[in-house]
């Protein structure tokens, strides 16, 4: 299922208040910035920091390159 975009309107990393991007593929919100994802589980963002997972640079430049090619946009600009 997909997050309604009233939802990703609103959505912000909690760490650095920063847009991030949705990769419905994966189930997360993306930070690029700080190589975090948030994951979406039952269709619900978990928004904790305790909860998110930090990326190796692997991960993270496979994440980014998926953003790229699908065109992904941020939650806010």
């Amino acid at each position: 299922m997909t997050l309604a975009a009233e939802l990703l309107e609103i959505l912000a990393c909690p760490e650095d208040k920063g847009p991030l991007y949705y990769i419905e593929s994966e189930s997360v919100l993306y930070n690029p910035r700080l190589h975090r994802t948030y994951e979406i589980r039952d269709d619900i963002p978990v928004m904790l920091i305790d909860e998110s997972t930090a990326l190796d640079d692997g991960e993270n430049d496979r994440l980014s390159a998926l953003v790229e090619s699908d065109g992904l946009q941020p939650t806010f600009e």
